[in-house]
This record gives structure tokens, C-alpha cells and sequence, in this order.
């Protein structure tokens, strides 16, 4: 009895820790996905390709082929790789449901539906000539899936063996207030670039309001993440890795938006990795947040399998 209870454990930490290693590497598509649009959208490729899903009425423009067409097919097909990943693992979920955790199988459909809306916000982004709201609620939604796919992949990486009121919960629930500034200037930032409100304020002195707004939400965030950093270096040491990892990232973040103003934004890469890094700061907060809610016990004996 002993011997089928070890076998049948050791089956679902085997089933969690694959599922983990799909959701990692989604993350890193993902993240890499929300670099590509950022570059689409400073290489001002958005309308590349004038039609949709196709491009130029094929899955491949050969003919049509240069940069810009390039970066807004290679999106898409990023897109749809991502998106086939996420069905996937929802349907890996959903068919092993009793070997996981209550929350996986419905978090997985949830980033389905996601996928889903972000698919179509994408079509009207084409469709409907890069609408500022809708272009702003795709990258938002892109940035949602980044912090759910985080706190799938950590939350799979192993069960806790502590009962749960054996950790506080303040930490967690702070750490997700600093996920949600910092998501408040993600938005900010996108409704900036949107609009190419920092383009008008040093041409023509107009919606300097936005670049104002952000460069003031960018302090509060920053001294937020940074605070967090500071506490839980100071109070978990088990958390100090990703918590200077945020530090570390929220600084570059920082720092890249001072050179990509000081350059007057006419470095695409500057721009892009200024995307990259908010990206991967949501990332690495939604894991901390995930982490702290319920330390987990990784299944380390099932690494190699």
C-alpha cells in the first residue's frame, strides 16, 4: 500500500514538474512575444502586413518580404506557437486534473481565454488601423498571460509541505500591490507609446501630460519594488535571489527609460528592451508574490526524468 501511495506520488510530481517545464517555456516565447511587438510597433510595422490572420493573402509573403513585413509575420507566428503551447497545456491539464492542484486546470483555460482575446485584439489592431486603446489592451493582455504563466510555472514547480497558516500572508499580499503599480505603469507607459506622446512633446510640445505621468509613476514603482527587494532580502532570505533580481531589473528598467528619453527615442533597440525588461519584471514579481504565498518544496528527485 505503502509502495502504489510512493508510485502514485511520484506520478504527479512527475506530471507537475513537466507541466512547469511547458509553462517556463511558454514564459520565455511569451516574453520574447512582447519584445517582437514592441519592436513591430517602433519599426511602426503594425500595418505590414494589411490583412489578417494572413499576410498579403498567404501564411508566407515572399514576394512583400522585407523588415517590416518580417517583424509583423514573425509576431503572429510567435502569437500562434504561444497560443498552441497554452491549449496544450490546458488540455494536459484538464486530462490530469486529480494528480494536480485545484487552481491548475481552471488557471489554464483561463490563459486559453486570454490567448483567445489577445488573438483578437490583435485582428483589430489591423483591421481597425492601430487604434490606441486597443493596441494598449494588447499589450496589457500580453503582460497578464506573462504574470499568470510566472505564477503557473512557480506554483507547479513543487507542493508545500507546510501547513498553509505556517507562513504570513502579508508578504504575498504585498508583493501582488507591487504587481499591480507596477502593472498601473506598465499601462501608463503603453498609453504613452501609443499615442507616441513622447514623439509630440519634444517635436511639437504636445501630450507632454502622459511622458509626465509616467516618468511620476516610474518613481512610485520603482521605490515600491525597490522596498519589497530591500524587506524580503532583509526578512526571507530564501526569497533574496528574485528579490534582487527585481532590484536589479527595475533599476535597468529605469535606466533605460532615461536613455530612450535622453535619445529621443530614435534607438529602436533602446525602446525594445525598455519592453523586454517590463516584461520580465512582471515576470519575476508574480513569482515572488506566488512564492510567498505558499513556499514550495520542489521535486527535485524528478529532475533528470
Amino acid at each position: 500500500m505503502l509502495g502504489w501511495s510512493s508510485d502514485r506520488d511520484s506520478a504527479a510530481c512527475s506530471i507537475r514538474w513537466r507541466l512547469a517545464a511547458l509553462a517556463a517555456h511558454l514564459l520565455v516565447a511569451l516574453i520574447a512575444l512582447v519584445g517582437i511587438g514592441g519592436a513591430t510597433r517602433v519599426m511602426e510595422a503594425g500595418l505590414a502586413c494589411p490583412d489578417w490572420p494572413l499576410c498579403y493573402g498567404s501564411l508566407l509573403p515572399g514576394r512583400q518580404m522585407n523588415l517590416q513585413v518580417f517583424l509583423e509575420w514573425f509576431h503572429r507566428l510567435d502569437a500562434f506557437v504561444v497560443g498552441v503551447g497554452l491549449l496544450v497545456m490546458a488540455a494536459a491539464s484538464l486530462w490530469w486534473r486529480r494528480q494536480l492542484p485545484a487552481w491548475q486546470p481552471p488557471l489554464a483555460v483561463a490563459c486559453v481565454l486570454l490567448v483567445a482575446a489577445q488573438g483578437g485584439l490583435g485582428a483589430l489592431t489591423v483591421l481597425q488601423l492601430l487604434p490606441f486603446g486597443v493596441v494598449t489592451a494588447h499589450l496589457i493582455t500580453a503582460l497578464l498571460l506573462v504574470a499568470l504563466l510566472s505564477g503557473c510555472h512557480q506554483g507547479l514547480n513543487g507542493e508545500s509541505k507546510e501547513p498553509i497558516s505556517a507562513s504570513p500572508r502579508w508578504p504575498a499580499a504585498l508583493a501582488a500591490v507591487v504587481l499591480l503599480a507596477v502593472f498601473a505603469q506598465c499601462l501608463l507607459g503603453g498609453l504613452m507609446a501609443t499615442q507616441w506622446a513622447a514623439g509630440r512633446c519634444f517635436s511639437a510640445g504636445e501630450g507632454c501630460g502622459w511622458l509626465l505621468a509616467h516618468r511620476l509613476g516610474a518613481r512610485v514603482a520603482g521605490l515600491l519594488v525597490l522596498g519589497l527587494s530591500a524587506g524580503l532580502s532583509w526578512r526571507r532570505p530564501a526569497e533574496r535571489p528574485l528579490a534582487a533580481l527585481a532590484a536589479l531589473l527595475v533599476i535597468s528598467q529605469i535606466a533605460l527609460g532615461v536613455l530612450s528619453l535622453r535619445l529621443t527615442l530614435a534607438v529602436p533597440g533602446v525602446t525594445v528592451a525598455h519592453q523586454i525588461t517590463a516584461a520580465l519584471l512582471v515576470a519575476v514579481l508574480s513569482a515572488l508574490a506566488v512564492r510567498l504565498w505558499r513556499p514550495a518544496q520542489p521535486c527535485l528527485e524528478l529532475r533528470d526524468v
